[in-house]
């Protein structure tokens, strides 16, 4: 189950080679996501989550133009603070979809994932 973003990139090549060295792979990933796209090396199993893709994007690019906001500190730490607060309540929604989606958790159970 993999975590989007950079760290999708490096397991990327990792899945790529155990693919080589003959094995199954399957990836769990959420439908909205920025760079866990399907491929020939690996089985996708997606789940639908209760957010779009513009607002995905919406918080990257807020968190983005948060950091380099001029103004004092404080005020862009606040701000700061409040947009990771909304991305790691989105991360929890992401996670928590996935583990009551009940029909993509029997799969992963009967394959023994």
């Amino acid at each position: 189950v993999p975590v989007d973003g950079s760290r999708w990139l490096s397991m990327r090549e990792v899945l790529d080679h155990l693919r080589q060295k003959g094995h199954e792979i399957v990836v769990v990933a959420p439908e909205i996501n920025i760079q866990i796209k399907p491929s020939e090396n690996f089985i996708m199993k997606m789940y639908p989550i209760p957010f779009t893709k513009e607002e995905l994007d919406e918080d990257i690019h807020s968190f983005s133009r948060d950091v380099f906001e001029e103004g004092s500190f404080l005020e862009r730490f606040l701000k700061v603070f409040r947009r990771l607060k909304s991305i790691s309540a989105n991360n929890l929604s992401v996670c928590a979809h996935l583990l009551y989606n009940k029909e993509l958790v029997r799969y992963l159970e009967e394959s023994k994932f």
